[in-house]
């Protein structure tokens, strides 16, 4: 008897032998290093002339790893071979697919440490983050299995004298998945797993920056598991050239995107054109950020609350779309609250988080650092400069460090306030009541997450129906959302609020199929 789902723990790193696990991890990934990978099309490996380099973000000089470079003639390529495997992949019953995703989530338990050190390496994310992120991928893995064998049979309908009716859930066709490079473990293995598990076929394309942690996922299906060729196709490349030419395929049924607005909107648009040839309306899962606020009232635990602040805004290097980039706090209270997270901010390490004492590490690229400085320079004309600005005094490695940083006394309609920054930079916005803090926290084209504090009974219900977003937090960080306890999606320019890690995820993935027959 299967037992009953269960979220997969963190690693405890005050724990001497978890420490010594990690560190050998580290080092072996390391000798990994530098290593050139294929893009895989219907089980062939192919290798390019023309590769691109996925580096350190801690220290720019080092390839993580080197990667064929796919165009758009592979995208073709890839889609056409997808929906050959389709026809074949979609017939294997739905309990064996869902092995696929119980096997799968055993291996990377098995390897959790190896898995977590490449996001290290690669995006630079602190031991505790990148553990957290490998056991939402597993938890991802096991949740879609099981709901799979939930949604998998014939579904209940109500019974009628002289026929015999079913409903089922059938798979779509050919998948396209663009997953984010900040949650390039489970995102990525969320988005690919619940195509797979519904019976779909897979192009895979991961992000630029991000093409390592796909690969070891990839390999893991193709090696260990050996997944049927051409139900899960790895096309790695930048460009949005090799991106269209996926979206636009007349082939392709669905995509699953995580990423910024710009681009969401991009293949809104595109998918929504009927390509010669094709024969349905494609289905877009898209999750395109946000602008998240925390907000804290005069009748909250105020200490609490400057440390959701802080973990929520400077988490990843503010690098999350539930990150806090506004802190909304009623006047009463303004003041006291700020002081607390200036002084709390102040006290966070950066560095490369190959070393653990380092509880923030790089912003992931070059591009994203110049993005930086520039809503920096922004913010010292916007507001009050109240913590960080500056380039760090010791970078010896030329890595892609910025403090936290915070600004006060930022208007509600300023560019701090209304942009998604995605790093570490937080604005404190003041406001003159709860309701007033409350139309703030709603005043911006986005709706992802949000938080409040309050001891008010009355003021938490009323955010629970005026608080205008996908996942709501009473009296905790706006960030952490568990597969399973709190399915993830939102609002608004955030997305068409998905729900990974929901019950109903996987219908997003399937067409309903009603069959009834007389007797």
């Amino acid at each position: 008897m299967l037992a009953p789902f269960c979220n997969e723990p963190m690693t405890d790193f005050s724990n001497p032998t978890q420490i010594k696990a990690f560190e050998a991890a580290l080092s072996k990934v390391e000798s990994w290093l530098g290593r050139t990978y294929p893009m895989v099309i219907g089980g062939e490996k192919i290798y390019t002339d023309e590769t691109f380099d996925s580096l350190n973000p801690a220290n720019p000089s080092q390839v993580v790893a080197r990667f064929a470079r796919a165009t758009p003639e592979h995208a073709n390529r890839a889609v056409e071979v997808a929906h050959d495997a389709f026809h074949e992949w979609r017939k294997v019953p739905y309990e064996t697919r869902a092995r696929y995703l119980f096997k799968l989530a055993e291996l990377i338990r098995k390897r959790k440490h190896e898995f977590s050190a490449i996001m290290v390496y690669e995006v630079g994310k602190s031991w505790p983050e990148a553990d957290a992120d490998t056991a939402e991928t597993i938890d991802f893995c096991d949740y879609y299995a099981r709901q799979m064998l939930r949604l998998g049979g014939a579904q209940p309908v109500e019974p009628f004298a002289g026929r015999d009716a079913e409903l089922r859930y059938i798979p779509l066709g050919v998948g396209v998945v663009i997953p984010p490079w900040n949650f390039p473990g489970a995102i990525m293995a969320g988005m690919t797993a619940a195509s797979l598990v519904t019976g779909n076929t897979v192009v895979l394309k991961p992000a630029s920056t991000s093409p390592w942690i796909a690969w070891f996922l990839s390999e893991m299906l193709y090696e260990d598991l050996r997944l049927p060729p051409g139900v899960l196709n790895f096309l790695p490349g930048p460009g949005g050239k090799m991106g269209d030419a996926l979206v636009d395929h007349p082939l392709t049924r669905h995509i699953a995107f995580t990423g910024s607005k710009e681009i969401g909107l991009r293949i809104f648009q595109r998918a929504a054109v009927q390509q010669p040839g094709q024969k349905w309306l494609k289905r877009t899962l898209l999750e395109m950020g946000g602008k998240d606020a925390i907000l804290v009232d005069e009748s909250a635990d105020l200490d609490a609350a400057a440390d959701a602040i802080v973990a929520s805004a400077f988490g990843f290097q503010g690098q999350k779309c539930s990150a806090c980039s506004r802190a909304i706090l009623v006047e009463d209270v303004y003041d006291e609250v700020v002081d607390k997270v200036v002084r709390r901010a102040a006290k966070i390490t950066v560095g490369p988080t190959i070393d653990p004492a380092h509880w923030m590490g790089p912003v992931v690229d070059a591009k994203a650092y110049a993005k930086m400085w520039e809503y920096i320079e922004t913010g010292t004309q916007e507001g009050k400069l109240l913590l960080g600005g500056q380039p760090l005094s010791h970078n010896p490695t030329n890595g892609y460090f910025v403090p936290p940083t915070i600004f006060g006394d930022i208007d509600r309609n300023a560019r701090l306030a209304q942009e998604e920054i995605f790093g570490p930079v937080l604005a404190c916005i003041k406001a003159k009541s709860f309701e007033d803090g409350l139309d703030v926290a709603n005043g911006t084209e986005y709706g992802l997450t949000g938080a409040i504090f309050s001891r008010h009974r009355a003021r938490l219900e009323r955010a629970r129906e005026d608080f205008h977003v996908g996942n709501l937090y009473l009296n905790r960080k706006c960030t952490g959302a568990l597969v399973g306890v709190e399915p993830f999606g939102g609002f608004n320019m955030s997305g068409t609020d998905s729900k990974a890690g929901g019950a109903d995820y996987l219908l997003l993935f399937t067409q309903a199929k009603v069959i009834s027959e007389a007797i």
